[in-house]
């Protein structure tokens, strides 16, 4: 309960300091925001397709070796937790 208390606390002052030392206003913030959003988007749509195609490489790749870790830690977890070695 105190942990939650506590977090609930950290929370409200941690919005009131932003709130009080936001250099513009939200309105502001949200336009530049969208607006970097809309620049990044136009920058990728003209990355060439061979980068385009390696970082979907790299993804693909990056989900395999998380799934093979993910099954091998599993396995491993359920030896040991039967006694099996």
């Amino acid at each position: 309960m105190k942990f939650v208390l506590g977090l609930l606390v950290g929370f409200g002052l941690g919005v009131a300091a932003g709130l009080i030392l936001a250099p513009q206003p939200g309105e502001t913030t949200r336009a530049q925001l969208a607006e970097q959003g809309n620049m990044l988007r136009a920058r990728s749509a003209t990355l060439p397709d061979d980068i385009r195609a390696r970082a979907t490489d790299a993804l693909s790749q990056g989900r395999e070796v998380y799934s093979r870790t993910k099954n091998e830690l599993g396995s491993m977890y359920s030896k040991v937790r039967s006694g099996q070695q």
